[in-house]
């Protein structure tokens, strides 16, 4: 099967995942890769993502070989899964999902079979680390089928609520999933109720629990928002993160704790920050005379601080927005969110099965400012005929595609 073939068989498994207890019988043919792999898994609403591809950066300069498993994917399937930075081979992913595919008795949906292809490749490749981030939950999530030396919580908040529960308790408990007997947790800040659910969970498993917050070691000195760079203070001395965000000095304290746990010496850590590269966290794209900002938000809770991010930014004064949203989230709060603040809007539709259309968005076409524009290339050209700097958001998917279009353009 070729590579084109693999991706139409992947993006055709939509179906429920046959569940953890069927595809650890199927790891178990294929020899249990998942345990021969030194993982660090990562749970969390908001920031799980950043934290893998940083805390994945500085292994690698560390001189391991690291792998990274991470979701959604901009551009194509092969990105979620990675070795010191480069992408699985197309060749190399094809023949592993083909294995699967020849074993399996009950079909596996589309992140099940990426997660054991990511098993098996780290697995062959003989990685000394693998970072791996959480698809949905964490209890019942097919990494969750690893054997962690290390388990990050990032955050608590609203999402995926048909599936993991409608309050912040029952979320948390999902996330807790993850955390395994006597097996050490790192948890950022986050409200009193998910604590004291990580906290009982921890406890049950006799897991060491660490809570880590602003200030443990860094804290926020300035956004440099033209450089796309956030200064970070160390006791004083300054750490320049190329990202910014309102929760990327969060991250980063999460990060250098994990990283100290692991045996990384700071000059490391602080080398492998200034030089990671995370697309579409409030990245800065200037194509004179607009300046466009791609920003992967797409929940309530990280809608709001990009929002405050936002705000601050030195574009907010004129602006667009151009956002699309997939169904299964909670697409009204976050368009009620963003809506306020800007007086022109280009509505799109990111190129998924599960993208919200005009059926689930018909009520915001009749609001003014409101531009519905189906494709996603036409409604980018839109938003560029505001002559306006524009704030693209809602879904990876979506901002993923518009960072391809405009790569190498000279002008939007």
């Amino acid at each position: 099967m070729n590579f084109e073939s693999c991706l139409q068989t992947l993006f055709s498994r939509t179906q429920p995942g046959v569940g953890l207890e069927k595809l650890a019988r199927l790891l178990d043919k294929l020899g249990s890769p998942q345990k021969k792999i030194r993982a660090i898994h990562v749970a969390g609403t908001n920031g799980k993502g950043t934290v893998c591809t940083l805390l994945a950066r500085t292994l690698q300069l560390a001189g391991y070989k690291t792998g990274l498993f991470i979701s959604p994917h901009l551009i194509t399937p092969t990105e979620r899964i990675q070795i010191n930075g480069c992408n699985i081979p197309q060749d190399t992913f094809s023949h592993a999902l083909q294995t699967v595919l020849d074993i399996e008795e009950e079909p596996l949906n589309f992140f099940e079979l990426l997660t054991v292809v990511a098993f098996i490749y780290f697995a062959k490749e003989g990685v000394d680390f693998a970072v791996l981030e959480t698809g949905l939950g964490g209890r019942k999530d097919p990494t969750n089928l690893c054997f962690p030396l290390l388990s990050i919580i990032t955050s608590i908040g609203l999402d995926h609520t048909q599936i993991l529960g409608d309050t912040l308790e029952k979320i948390a408990a999902e996330k807790a999933g993850i955390i395994k007997s006597e097996i050490p947790v790192l948890c950022g800040e986050m409200d009193e109720i998910s604590a004291t659910v990580i906290r009982q969970e921890a406890q049950i498993k006799q897991a060491p629990l660490k809570w880590i917050k602003e200030g443990e070691p860094f804290i926020k000195k300035t956004e440099f928002f033209e450089q796309g760079k956030t200064q970070l203070l160390k006791g004083g001395n300054p750490w320049m993160l190329p990202i910014l965000g309102e929760k990327q000095t969060q991250n980063a304290c999460l990060v250098y704790q994990a990283a100290k746990k692991l045996g990384v010496d700071d000059g490391l850590i602080k080398t492998a920050f200034e030089t990671v590269q995370i697309p579409c966290r409030f990245e800065v794209l200037h194509k004179d005379p607009t300046t466009l900002i791609l920003d992967g938000a797409h929940n309530p809770q990280a809608i709001e601080s990009l929002i405050r991010c936002w705000k601050r930014s030195p574009w907010a004064t004129t602006g667009t927005l151009l956002c699309g949203f997939m169904k299964d989230k909670d697409y009204l709060t976050m368009f009620s969110l963003l809506s306020s603040h800007f007086q022109k809007i280009i509505l799109t539709v990111p190129s998924s099965p599960r993208a919200a259309g005009e059926k689930e968005l018909h009520r915001f076409l009749s609001c003014p400012a409101v531009e519905f524009v189906p494709d996603v290339r036409m409604a980018l050209s839109r938003a560029c005929l505001s002559g306006e700097n524009i704030l693209c958001t809602g879904s990876f998917y979506l901002v993923g595609a518009v960072r391809q279009f405009v790569a190498g353009a000279e002008k939007f």
